[in-house]
């Protein structure tokens, strides 16, 4: 079974003034798309083709770069966009719970975060992860995830913001830290909440 692009489940002006609409559409349809379109060239006619992209990353020491770029860049964006949200949400009281013993409070979160997302070099993205239990918070380059069997962070990520230039310049030029502060005010926390669930 080849790749789909699945449908965004809220407008591309939905995150609004935090993301633009344009960069939105751009983003979905033009870089997503392409991440899938080679993909789907690089696994056609193996075994990988029978496999789901979890397992894929998971694993991904087996495969050719050019399934660890694209399959990279499939997954981390499929978790990007279900993150996301025009609608005020917030955390459960159990994903509360663990950001206030696991990393300090809602406040101390997002300054660790936005500074690994801010002092990535180049592009790549931070993550908010489950590993052995508790969260945790790491950046990977380019299309690397937690979940890739060569990442430097083994963990499962629940919440990931993308800092390639392509995910904000239109907007926010070379302000990344104005980028990384807008995207609290978009998160899907029931959505962040139910994966966080999910992995432990």
């Amino acid at each position: 079974m080849a790749f789909e692009l699945a449908k965004l489940p809220y407008a591309y002006s939905a995150l609004e003034p935090h993301i633009d609409a344009r960069t939105m559409e751009i983003h979905h349809t033009k870089h997503h798309q392409a991440y899938i379109t080679n993909l789907n060239n690089a696994i056609a006619g193996t075994d990988a083709e029978k496999l789901s992209i979890e397992e894929i990353c998971k694993n991904i020491s087996k495969y050719p770069v050019a399934v660890r770029n694209n399959g990279g860049g499939h997954y981390n964006h499929s978790l990007f966009w279900s993150i996301l949200s025009g609608s005020p949400s917030s955390p459960s009281e159990k994903l509360l719970q663990a950001i206030n013993t696991d990393l300090g409070g809602m406040e101390k979160l997002k300054e660790e975060f936005n500074k690994a997302a801010a002092t990535r070099f180049g592009s790549g993205w931070a993550w908010l992860c489950v590993q052995d239990g508790k969260l945790k918070i790491c950046s990977t380059p380019n299309q690397d995830n937690p979940l890739m069997d060569i990442a430097e962070c083994k963990a499962t990520p629940i919440l990931g913001l993308d800092v390639w230039e392509h995910a904000y310049y239109l907007h926010y030029q070379n302000r990344r830290p104005d980028y990384c502060a807008a995207f609290w005010n978009i998160i899907n926390w029931t959505e962040v909440s139910r994966r966080y669930e999910s992995a432990l």
